[in-house]
């Protein structure tokens, strides 16, 4: 046997039992001829010693052991000597004598040290399976075994069934790249990978499943990030006759659950609800982070008529005026200015208008456009920003939505810079509701569904919908948002035919493309659609979030790096010819290659 115990099993309560123990060498130590070896395994440490006087033969092996070596030990159980105990380990109070000791697999020096962070991230995807020897992602993988268990024993608990359905599916438009795989079996088809089971899912509820849950593996061929992978997973989820209140109930239960197993915390189970338009307007986001300040403040009718053509031309074209004070922050240097300028520049505006308040007095105030504003601007400024000394004032001037948005970032850079959620552990909670239904692309010019084409409108904007007022036109749909991170959305679908036609028509789907891409749904929908909607959570950074990671390639086994590419197997990778004429596939990129290489060399 390999092991009686694994390495944080034992305690005061085995002293004097003879035990097995397996794992690697975490550290070494020799005092004067006694060899002390912390083994690990995943759960944890154990501290042996090898003493010539117990087994000559352990000692003098245990000399030439090193850092993740594997092991076998067996030995007596022992008291560590008095003023030794480590309290920092569950096992600090004993240590096992080693009797006999069998090396199962030596290890070659580590390219980078396990006990130490590691900056290059490379190196650590490259090596990924030492990467995860490492006790904080051990502990992820773990926590993402319990938060999924536990997502598994609520929906069971609560009537829902597990139901896969196909990862290889049809490519239809609703929102990202997809993933293709050609089929040999069909020449010049291709099934595609689905970016979610949106449809699938709801094909279910009109076979009359009621209520379905899948823990699914997902895929979008889409730029990264650090929140993003081009393989994730969700928690997926579709119930018949429910209304929005039935799935927002479902999944604060759901969250509240996962938080207790995972971390032992007790959370609200009835988040506060905010409208789109609310959290666009006093946060400048759709999932506001909260645990500060810095609210957006509207000055559109105060700022109308300044002098400063930056707020004034922007009201007369339709748009508004909006800052944000950031207190006690008026000594910002110039290089941090030239970084939230470039930062608004990135979201949309043509640059960042500011004032720096050094004093009480506007003379001493510092800014490109204080001396063109009346005494009644100012005081206005001061009485609804609540400017006082040492305050910087950040400005927008833009449509709605731009203006929106670009003070959002920047509030969030502000936040960043002066360190303003250090050390905060506070978990907020709230759904955000009542999304625009459709947005319109200026590059495309056309709609596309804000969620995806299948969101039912709000009853009361049906009207709009039939007049072609997509601007004015709200979704039954909702975002579920943790400490400014998104970690889950949903909505009401629509289940009637015509509805949902109607639905492709805005979005500029044609008929003969209804049939050729969505004719499965639409057909289903004729046959006695029940009434239904769900939600979708982002498991991964679910888990980071309940880790405190900062990027979900911490919580998942085997990421790829921000270009896609798991460094470990080296893939994507190129395939042998023979493959791809088995799949009636041409590789434009390598002929392209072998063209450029006949040219320079002649």
């Amino acid at each position: 046997m390999y092991r009686t115990h694994h390495c944080n099993q034992i305690r005061k309560e085995h002293i004097g039992e003879v035990v097995t123990l397996s794992g690697w060498v975490n550290s070494t130590r020799d005092h004067g001829g006694v060899i002390f070896i912390d083994l690990r395994d995943r759960e944890g440490l154990t501290q042996v010693v090898f003493r010539p006087e117990e087994s000559a033969e352990a000692a003098k092996l245990s000399h030439s052991l090193r850092f993740e070596d594997v092991l076998k030990i067996t030995g007596r159980v022992a008291e560590r000597l008095e003023g030794t105990a480590n309290d920092k380990l569950a096992t600090g109070d004993v240590e096992v004598v080693v009797q006999e000791v069998v090396v199962i697999s030596r290890s070659e020096v580590l390219p980078f040290q396990l006990d130490k962070e590691l900056s290059n991230e490379d190196l650590r995807l490259k090596h990924r399976y030492l990467d995860l020897r490492r006790p904080r992602l051990a502990r992820n993988l773990q926590m993402r075994h319990r938060v999924a268990k536990a997502t598994r024993d609520f929906l069971d608990e609560e009537g829902y069934l597990e139901i896969e359905t196909p990862i290889l599916s049809k490519s239809t438009p609703e929102g990202a790249r997809d993933f293709l795989v050609p089929s040999r079996l069909n020449p010049g088809h291709f099934y595609a990978l689905p970016q979610a089971p949106q449809q699938y899912k709801q094909l279910l509820q009109v076979a009359g499943v009621d209520k379905y849950f899948q823990i699914a593996r997902c895929f979008r061929d889409e730029d990264l990030r650090a929140d993003r992978q081009p393989e994730f997973t969700q928690v997926d989820i579709e119930a018949s006759f429910v209304e929005r209140e039935d799935i927002l109930n479902l999944v604060e239960g759901l969250l509240g659950r996962c938080f207790k197993e995972a971390l032992g915390v007790e959370i609200p189970t009835a988040f506060e609800r905010m409208t789109y338009q609310e959290a666009m307007d006093r946060f400048g986001s759709d999932k506001p982070e909260r645990r500060f300040g810095m609210e957006l403040i509207d000055l559109t009718e105060e700022l109308k008529d300044c002098e400063f053509r930056v707020f004034s031309g922007a009201v007369s074209n339709g748009g508004v005026v909006k800052a944000i004070n950031a207190k006690g922050f008026a000594d910002i240097s110039t290089g941090q200015i030239d970084k939230l300028t470039q930062l608004a520049q990135e979201a949309g505006a043509k640059g960042l208008a500011y004032i720096q308040a050094r004093g009480e007095e506007r003379t001493t105030w510092r800014s490109p456009f204080v001396k063109r504003m009346t005494d009644e601007e100012i005081e206005a400024l001061r009485s609804k920003l609540g400017i006082e000394a040492g305050d910087l004032i950040l400005f927008a001037a833009d449509q709605w939505t731009d203006a929106c948005e670009v003070l959002g970032r920047i509030r969030l850079a502000v936040a960043e810079l002066r360190e303003l959620l250090k050390g905060n552990t506070d978990l907020d909670f709230l759904w955000v509701t009542d999304f625009p239904l459709l947005a319109y692309d200026e590059e495309e010019e056309r709609w596309h569904a804000v969620h995806h084409p299948f969101t039912r409108p709000k009853a009361e904007d049906l009207e709009k919908l039939e007049a072609g007022e997509f601007a004015n036109v709200r979704a039954e749909a909702y975002d579920v948002v943790l400490n400014g991170h998104e970690i889950g959305g949903g909505s009401i679908r629509i289940h009637e035919q015509g509805l949902q036609q109607k639905m492709f028509e805005a979005l500029g789907i044609s008929q003969e493309e209804q049939e050729a891409m969505f004719d499965h749904i639409l057909t289903a929908f004729s046959f006695g659609a029940p009434p239904h909607g769900g939600v979708a959570l982002g498991f991964d950074r679910l888990v980071m979030l309940i880790c405190g990671e900062v990027s979900i390639r911490e919580v998942i086994a085997f990421p790829k790096n921000n270009k896609g590419i798991d460094l470990m197997s080296a893939s994507p990778a190129s395939v042998d010819f023979k493959q791809l004429r088995e799949l009636y596939i041409r590789s434009v990129a390598k002929e392209k290659k072998a063209e450029d290489a006949t040219e320079s060399s002649s």
